[in-house]
C-alpha cells in the first residue's frame, strides 16, 4: 500500500476508534463512584460494576472472531457500535428516580454486560477489517494506532466524563456515550467490506488456536491489571486521600500511552515483541509502585503517567507475535482469543482489588498491579520464536 494511502487509512481508523471508544471511556471513572457514592454499595461492588463488562467481552470473543472470519468484518463492527448505543441507554436507566439501590445496580450491570459484548464485536471487527484492507505486514502499526486511539479516548474521556457527571448527572453522561458511536461510524460509512477468507467448515478447533497464543495472552493479561486497578479505583483512592485532580490520572495515563505509541509504534513490526514487552513491563511496575507509595498528588500523577508509558507497547508487541503464529483465515478467531486474555485482567482485577481495598485500603490495589506486571516480565522471558506458518 502506498505510504500516503497507508497513513490515510490508519488515520481514519484511529479517529473512528477514538470517537466511538469515548462511549467506553466517559463512564469508566464514574461507574464505581456512582455505585459506591450514589447507590451506597461496597467498594467491591463498585469494582465489579467496572469489570463486569470485560467478562461479557471474554465470553463473546469466540463468537466475534467467528463472525469476523466467516460472515463480515464490517458488519461485526456495525453490530458492535449498535450494542454500544444500547448499553448507554440501559445504563442511563439505572439513574431513574424511584429505583431501589439493588434494582438500579442490576440495571447498571445489565448495561455494562451489553457494553462488553459491543466492545468485543466493534474492536475485533474493526481491527481484523483493517488487517485485510491494509495488510498483515502492517499489523503492528494497526494495533498501535488502534490502541493509541483507545487510550487517547481514556485520556480525554476521564476528565470529560467527570465534568459531565458533576454538572449534569449520570443520565447526561450516558446520553453523551450514546452519541459518540454514531459520530465514529460516520468515519467508516463509505469504506468497503472485505470478503472473508474462511468458510467455517474445516476450521481449526478454538482451543488449538488458543494454544498458539496463550503465553502471549497471559503477558497481556498481567499487563492489564495495572490499568484495570487504576481505572476502577483512582477516583476513590484520591477521595480517600483528600487529593484533587483524580480525572487527570487517566489523562496522564493516556498521555504516556499515546506518546509511546507515536514514538515507538513502528518497532514491533521491525524487531519483534519480546524485548519491547520486557522493558515496558518494567516501566509499568515502577509506575504502580509509585502509585502505591505516593506521598502526595504529584507523585500519584507521575505514577499514572509511568503506568501509561509502560502499558502502551505490551499489547502491540505481543499482538505482532500473535499474527506471526496465526494463518490469515483464522486471524479473527486467533486475535479474539488473544484479546480475551486482557479482558480477563479487566474483568477480575476490579473485583479482586475491591476486596483488597475493603480490608487494606485503596493504596494496596497498586501493589497488586505492580506484582502482576513484574510477573509478566518473568513470563515474557520464557517466550520463544514462532515456527514459520505453512
Amino acid at each position: 500500500m502506498p505510504e500516503i494511502s497507508l497513513k490515510r487509512s490508519l488515520s481514519r481508523m484511529g479517529i473512528a476508534i477514538f470517537l466511538f471508544y469515548l462511549s467506553v471511556a466517559l463512564p469508566l471513572p464514574v461507574v464505581s463512584v456512582f455505585a459506591v457514592k450514589e447507590l451506597g454499595l461496597a467498594n467491591w461492588l463498585g469494582g465489579l460494576a467496572v469489570g463486569i463488562s470485560f467478562l461479557s467481552t471474554i465470553l463473546s470473543r469466540k463468537y466475534a472472531g467467528y463472525f469476523a472470519d466467516v460472515v463480515s468484518r464490517k458488519k461485526c463492527t456495525v453490530i458492535g457500535l449498535l450494542l454500544y448505543m444500547g448499553a448507554a441507554a440501559i445504563c442511563a436507566a439505572a439513574s431513574l428516580r424511584g429505583l431501589s439501590a439493588g434494582t438500579a445496580y442490576a440495571v447498571l450491570i445489565a448495561g455494562r454486560l451489553v457494553l462488553g459484548f459491543g466492545e468485543s464485536m466493534a474492536l475485533l471487527g474493526l481491527l481484523t477489517w483493517h488487517f485485510s484492507l491494509i495488510g498483515h505486514r502492517h499489523s503492528g502499526k494497526i494495533i498501535s494506532v488502534g490502541g493509541m486511539a483507545m487510550y487517547g479516548a481514556f485520556a480525554a474521556g476521564g476528565p470529560l466524563g467527570f465534568l459531565i457527571y458533576k454538572n449534569s448527572g449520570f443520565a447526561a453522561l450516558m446520553a453523551a456515550s450514546f452519541l459518540f458511536p454514531v459520530i465514529g461510524y460516520a468515519m467508516l460509512y463509505g469504506l468497503r467490506d472485505v470478503l472473508v477468507q474462511s468458510s467455517g467448515d474445516k476450521r481449526e478447533p478454538f482451543m488449538l488456536t488458543i494454544g498458539r497464543v496463550w503465553k502471549l495472552g497471559t503477558v497481556v493479561s498481567l499487563q492489564g491489571v495495572g490499568f484495570a486497578v487504576l481505572g476502577a479505583f483512582i477516583p476513590l483512592y484520591f477521595l480517600s486521600k483528600g487529593w484533587p485532580y483524580a480525572g487527570f490520572c487517566l489523562t496522564g495515563f493516556g498521555a504516556g500511552f499515546v506518546f509511546n505509541r507515536i514514538a515507538f509504534g513502528h518497532l514491533p513490526d521491525k524487531i519483534g515483541g519480546v524485548l519491547i514487552a520486557v522493558v515496558s513491563l518494567a516501566v509499568e511496575t515502577a509506575g504502580q509502585c509509585l502509585l502505591w507509595l505516593a506521598p502526595g498528588v504529584v507523585f500519584a500523577l507521575a505514577g499514572a503517567l509511568l503506568t501509561g508509558l509502560g502499558c502502551s507497547m505490551v499489547y502491540p508487541a505481543m499482538g505482532v507475535e500473535v499474527i506471526r503464529r496465526i494463518p490469515p483465515e483464522l486471524r479473527g478467531t486467533g486475535f479474539g482469543g488473544f484479546a480475551a486474555f486482557q479482558d480477563v485482567a479487566y474483568a477480575f482485577s476490579g473485583l479482586i482489588a475491591g476486596l483488597l481495598a475493603d480490608h487494606f485500603g485503596f493504596s494496596v490495589v497498586f501493589l497488586f498491579g505492580a506484582a502482576a506486571a513484574f510477573t509478566g516480565i518473568i513470563m515474557t522471558l520464557t517466550i520463544r520464536k514462532p515456527a514459520k506458518l505453512s
